[in-house]
């Protein structure tokens, strides 16, 4: 299986680079168009008897407030039921989202419910960081799970405590437009580099002709507006964002030692270097022997001898030389070469790290 990994990552490597290109878009997004987090406080009705228990006080306090703005009153010291589940409503809004726009929220239970699996959510309002109130949800919630038990026994699918709303909250304020009446735009880099952003500023130069994009630093490229484009930011965008670039990357070899795996970069070299790895096989077996006195006999006693056999082998292993790589490729191969498991080189990258010969950051996860 590792063999045919490595032959699919060297036919990989033997594709043209310009099919590495990416588009603008996908690598860059504009400074003040992101989504938003909303949050809120509310209630899910309807359980069948598996929500918030008594001994939790601010469900009922809040059941009893959402009755007396309805015209209820109530004694909350009456109030004992376990159909009700206090729950955070979280969501995300989109940047151009418009008043009417659907979203879907996420429903967690805050309290002692086991499970809000079938309840409805009342009305509850998101607001945003500011305080202000961005959107009202409301539904049905769906968990995808179940949670079933008696006094002695109880069976559980998934997680019943936390559940979605699909498309259940309505935007009610729409976020300001960050890009309207704006002759100079900022392009943010999902991942800073010198050279991906210096590429990003060359691109939209040779497409429009005209010197409107410069790198300010390694995270961002400020954009002039045309003048051709004036009053035309969104066809700008458009023309813009499909451009293709060949981001670059830091040499870089990702380790996670909890599965095995193990991710190498495009620009990672290894200098020759010799590698001796050989492991160590501990054997050990109990048998355990009952010793116990002769048949009629009047003294002695039945006990138990144990018997322990241990076993130590360890597998030679030579010196071998990792031959210098110019190309990914040319790295796996030599690393193949010693024929060890995933999880034995990550030892040996971590040991050729700390010798010097990898020219390379790594990062053990």
């Amino acid at each position: 299986m590792l063999k045919r990994i490595i032959c699919i990552v060297a036919l990989l490597l033997t594709l043209p680079q310009l099919a590495l290109a990416i588009r603008i878009k996908d690598i860059a997004s504009f400074d003040g168009v992101r989504d938003n987090q909303l949050i809120g406080y509310g209630l899910v009705v309807g359980l069948n008897g598996t929500g918030d228990s008594d001994q939790t006080k601010f469900p009922v306090q809040s059941l009893a407030n959402v009755l007396e703005r309805m015209g209820v009153t109530v004694n909350r010291g009456d109030i004992t039921v376990k159909n009700v589940a206090a729950v955070m409503v979280t969501a995300e809004l989109h940047p151009f989202a418009k008043q009417g726009t659907k979203l879907d929220v996420l429903v967690s239970s805050v309290g002692d419910s086991k499970s809000i699996a079938g309840g409805t959510l009342l009305m509850t309002p998101l607001k945003g960081a500011d305080g202000q109130v961005y959107a009202v949800a409301q539904g049905g919630v769906l968990t995808n799970s179940f949670s079933y038990g008696g006094q002695a026994a109880s069976a559980q699918k998934n997680h019943p405590t936390a559940g979605r709303v699909p498309n259940g909250a309505l935007v009610e304020r729409e976020l300001p437009n960050a890009l309207a009446g704006r002759g100079e735009l900022r392009l943010n880099l999902n991942q800073p580099d010198f050279t991906t952003a210096s590429r990003i500023a060359q691109a939209v130069n040779d497409h429009f002709k005209v010197k409107l994009a410069a790198a300010g630093d390694p995270g961002s490229v400020v954009l002039t507006l045309p003048e051709s484009y004036q009053g035309r930011v969104v066809e700008f965008v458009a023309d813009m964002e499909r451009l293709e670039v060949r981001p670059d990357a830091l040499a870089k070899v990702v380790l996670n030692e909890r599965t095995g795996t193990i991710v190498i970069g495009d620009n990672v070299r290894i200098s020759t270097v010799a590698v001796s790895h050989g492991n160590l096989t501990l054997y050990i077996k109990e048998t355990p022997q009952v010793s116990q006195p002769a048949p009629f006999s009047r003294t002695g006693e039945t006990a138990v001898v144990p018997r322990t056999q241990v076993k130590v082998s360890e597998d030679g292993g030579g010196l071998a030389v990792v031959k210098e790589g110019a190309n990914i490729g040319e790295v796996v191969r030599a690393l193949n070469a010693l024929g060890v498991t995933p999880r034995d080189l990550i030892g040996i990258l971590q040991a050729i790290k700390a010798a010097g010969a990898m020219q390379a950051d790594l990062s053990v996860i």
